[in-house]
């Protein structure tokens, strides 16, 4: 017995350091001015699900369109107007400019 709770201790030590690094709050991204140019860096901020909340912070001249919202529907060439795709927890998990 003596020998077996190092190392369950030390067990749980590791399961809780790991779980530490993955729910750690990542730092907030620099806000973006103007509207989308650079789409590899929107893709991957868009691949961390953000909210809503987090996409104004991100790109605050992007117009964020959500389902709740009414809007005309002519096409924007310059990236200044996003509807997303949202999942259960109402995270940004795709969409597209229009």
């Amino acid at each position: 017995m003596n020998r077996i709770t190092p190392l369950v201790f030390m067990i749980i030590l590791g399961v809780a350091a790991v779980s530490a690094c993955q729910t750690a709050p990542a730092a907030p991204p620099k806000p973006v001015a103007g509207f989308v140019t650079d789409m590899q860096a929107f893709n991957a901020f868009i691949a961390t699900r953000p909210t809503a909340e987090q996409f104004h912070a991100a790109y605050p001249d992007v117009l964020l369109v959500t389902p709740d919202m009414m809007t005309t529907r002519e096409i924007r060439q310059n990236n200044s107007r996003y509807f997303p795709k949202l999942d259960a927890e109402n995270r940004i998990v795709g969409g597209q400019f229009q």
